[in-house]
């Protein structure tokens, strides 16, 4: 028998198999189930510092209502000793979570304000997470701020969570830094114990009869694997011994975690597949995982781990320049 454990974040692992953030996640009978079909860990859905925010201000807001005109308005409510917050729900469903499930339960966090993510942090390690995944999902569109400064304040960020708690640390980070192999390589100094690759950017859409901006969700396919392989195989090698990694985006089969695995990966992670095909389609991924690695002769996920990163494969430079060369040249060969 194949076997599937795995260390990630220090965390002893029974499948490289994990449930990452999304709706499947945030619902307990959901992740019940993920449990049951063999799930190695679960990432609960952010908790987002503007929606605590937002909450907030429109509390302040409904309770002040008319208070500038009436000033006994302030008499008209009863006193109120607690009121439940976002935070508060979101603190409730990960205790429960970790109440009903046997494996590592992730917190997952997307702060707003300088002191925000290391607050939020703190509540979120006294809440029992075994784990925290720093969400740094935002778009660097402000023209008068310079790569160098966003990058200054998301590495302030990761230093100050890291002073704050102490239970395992990771960073869901995005492609589009300009010189990603030296950011993770700061972040991992600032403290930083894992890296999940890489964070899908949910693009807006117009629509054409009311010209609003709306929302589209569209899940993953297995070709948007490829860019989180070659950062995977790259950055392998540059943190071997020093932080885990995490493949996400284009998980949806047992081959898709097996080429994860090999380009280094400690764990592949998926949200698309299961809410296609529901939390047991864990269970088909790990049957066809476990028969290619017979077929493959590997007896373990740390014996294939990195066995096909940039370190240990015959062609380095396939996962650099010259695979766009031979990319273009190949298809040119297909005619």
């Amino acid at each position: 028998m194949t076997a599937l454990h795995t260390v990630y974040l220090g965390l002893e692992l029974r499948s490289p198999i994990v449930a990452s953030a999304g709706p499947a996640t945030g619902d307990i009978e959901t992740a019940v189930r993920l449990d049951e079909a063999g799930a190695g860990a679960l990432v609960l859905p952010s908790l987002f510092e503007e929606e605590i925010l937002h909450e907030e201000v429109e509390l302040n807001l409904a309770l002040e209502t008319g208070t500038g005109e009436f000033p006994e308005a302030w008499g008209y409510f009863p006193a109120v000793h607690a009121i439940e917050t976002t935070a508060d729900r979101y603190v409730s469903a990960l205790q429960r979570t970790r109440m009903h499930v046997s494996i590592p339960v992730i917190a997952s966090l997307n702060g707003a304000t300088p002191g925000g993510w290391a607050r939020y942090a703190r509540v979120l390690e006294d809440a029992g997470a075994d784990a925290l995944e720093l969400n740094l999902y935002r778009v660097a569109a402000d023209p008068h701020r310079s790569a160098a400064q966003v990058e200054r304040d998301d590495l302030e960020v990761v230093s100050e969570v890291r002073r704050a708690i102490s239970i395992p640390l990771a960073v869901k980070l995005s492609p589009y830094y300009s010189s990603l192999a030296n950011f993770v390589a700061r972040l991992a100094d600032a403290g930083a114990d894992g890296f999940v690759l890489f964070n899908r950017f949910y693009q807006p859409d117009l629509d054409l009869e009311t010209l609003d901006v709306v929302p589209r969700v569209e899940l993953s396919h297995p070709t948007e694997l490829r860019l989180p392989l070659r950062w995977l195989a790259i950055l392998h090698p540059m943190l071997h011994r020093r932080a885990s990694l995490a493949a996400s985006t284009g998980i949806h089969r047992g081959g898709d975690v097996a080429k994860a695995l090999l380009v280094g990966a400690h764990v592949a992670m998926m949200t698309s597949a299961v809410l296609r095909h529901g939390p047991e389609h864990i269970v088909a991924v790990e049957g066809d995982l476990r028969a290619w690695m017979t077929e493959h002769g590997y007896q373990s996920v740390s014996e294939l781990r990195g066995s096909v990163s940039q370190a240990t494969t015959r062609d380095p430079a396939a996962f650099e320049r010259a695979n766009y060369r031979r990319t273009l040249h190949s298809w040119a060969g297909r005619s």
